[in-house]
């Protein structure tokens, strides 16, 4: 064999272990579709997820994953459904990940994988400009407001509303509240304080939490490789300043629990 057919040998075989290698290893991620990280989300609860006037995805768990995907060598690929339809998707397997924003509890990890807690903030309460309601404790004997089928409706009701009001979306919420139709909207502060800015609403947050949650990506329990691969490229992100960069660049600060949730593997 010539020294040319030696070399072209060699590399064949290298590209074939290496090929294989990659195969290998995106199968390892339990991914619907090779080479692809499909992901759902909302698109519709800024800054976390939002549509841009150009129809694009953006936001935080956007951005993020976007760059999880790179490090992963995969393509990334939203799936935009309504908050009250992904816990459902992602244990009828239809997407990869479930990227909205999710608070960790205990109920949830009887069903699904979480990720490593990526974000700490809490439930807040958002009241018109000049409300009487000044703390949390105010909303007793009042009609409010909060999102349909998250934990914000359970977190109020030990406060004594007379009625808690569940929407489909974060911004139907913002306006009925603006409208006079309820007094308070029991949200995340992070996604509060960037819709008071962004559009300029008369609304504020008022001191004080209704709880303080961190909060991680879901995947299905058949599925801890690809939890384990995200949790890596997540941790490599925060070390070397990319996390905190694209959170100082969306809201301004870097939510980053102090003591995050582990993943339960």
């Amino acid at each position: 064999m010539t020294r040319r057919s030696v070399i072209g040998a060699v590399a064949a075989m290298t590209v074939a272990v290496f090929g294989a290698g990659t195969a290998q290893a995106q199968g390892a991620l339990e991914l619907n579709k090779p080479g692809v990280l499909s992901v759902a989300t909302e698109a519709a609860f800024p800054p976390f997820s939002l549509l841009t006037p150009q129809g694009q995805v953006d936001g935080i768990e956007i951005r993020l994953f976007k760059e999880i995907s790179k490090r992963l060598g995969l393509t990334y690929e939203p799936v935009i459904l309504k908050w009250e339809s992904t816990l459902v998707g992602l244990l009828a397997g239809q997407f990869d990940v479930m990227g909205t924003t999710m608070d960790v509890t205990e109920a949830r990890q009887k069903q699904i994988l979480y990720s490593d807690g990526w974000i700490e903030s809490g439930a807040v309460v958002l009241v018109r400009q000049g409300s009487d309601i000044k703390k949390p404790a105010d909303i007793k004997g009042k009609v409010i407001g909060a999102l349909a089928a998250s934990t914000y409706i359970s977190a109020s009701e030990p406060l004594g509303p007379t009625e808690i009001k569940a929407y489909k979306s974060e911004p139907e919420a913002y306006q009925d509240l603006i409208n006079r139709n309820i007094e308070g909207v029991v949200t995340d502060q992070v996604a509060a304080a960037y819709a008071i800015k962004t559009a300029k609403l008369p609304l504020e947050i008022t001191p004080g939490y209704v709880t303080q949650v961190q909060k991680g990506w879901g995947f299905q329990k058949a599925r801890p490789n690809l939890a384990k691969a995200v949790n890596k490229a997540l941790a490599d992100m925060q070390a070397d300043g990319t996390y905190a960069k694209i959170m100082t660049d969306m809201i301004g600060i870097v939510p980053k629990p102090e003591k995050p949730f582990r993943s339960n593997f």
